[in-house]
């Protein structure tokens, strides 16, 4: 038999699809999160994470989704942005029977981010991300949104993979040490530490480059990888 027989296509209701960003820093010796109070219903006058809509008129993929989002939400483009989960379910955006967010992250230097309040946003601010992922007054559930997105930092450091925004081109082990205590939550042992940081072989030292000051030079060392000009050493 030749005959092909004809198939009605089957239409199934879609997913209500957004993108959550979670941008991440270091501030008062603290792992802190940008939170965005919400100038639109739903949840009006609440804080969230900053994030929006997918629009297939407008992103070619979800790089290029989370690069929209950040520039109408913060008015700037957000660097080495990484997908930490995808998560979805009933009830989880009053708008949609059905809803998915798929969230990424970015840690970075405070002086390095200008951000301001965009399009239904009242205000930014930085709070402290243990502190916004107990927050049960939170929009939505960004709560454990914001939990994932610093855990999967934390693992990040843990495992010594250091992301390059947030470190200074140039840097002491001092300095890293201080940075990686600050998102850890805890103090680390100054010779366990630099004995991993060496067994490891992420940082390398520049050759020729110190840190003086009141008290010894300290070597100066960058991620191993990068090269070039300190802004400030």
């Amino acid at each position: 038999m030749s005959s092909n027989p004809t198939r009605t296509a089957t239409v199934h209701p879609m997913p209500f699809v957004r993108l959550e960003l979670a941008v991440l820093t270091v501030k008062d010796a603290t792992l802190q999160v940008l939170l965005g109070k919400r100038a639109e219903l739903p949840y009006r006058g609440q804080w969230a994470l900053p994030g929006g809509v997918i629009r297939i008129d407008l992103d070619d993929d979800l790089a290029a989704g989370c690069q929209r989002v950040a520039q109408e939400r913060l008015g700037t483009r957000l660097p080495n942005l990484a997908q930490v989960a995808a998560v979805g379910g009933r009830k989880r955006d009053p708008r949609a029977p059905w809803a998915l967010s798929i969230v990424h992250r970015c840690i970075l230097a405070l002086e390095t981010l200008e951000a301001a309040p965009g399009k239904r946003l009242e205000k930014l601010a930085w709070v402290p991300a243990d502190e916004a992922a107990a927050d049960a007054t939170l929009a939505f559930d960004h709560a454990k949104l914001i939990e994932a997105a610093a855990q999967a930092t934390r693992d990040d450091f843990q495992a010594l993979r250091f992301p390059g925004g947030l470190l200074p081109e140039w840097f002491t082990l001092g300095d890293l040490q201080s940075i990686s205590e600050a998102v850890l939550g805890h103090a680390l042992d100054k010779s366990s530490f630099r004995r991993r940081i060496d067994d490891a072989g992420c940082v390398e030292a520049v050759p020729g480059q110190m840190r003086t000051g009141a008290f010894r030079p300290a070597q100066l060392y960058r991620l191993v990888g990068q090269s070039g000009i300190a802004a400030s050493a």
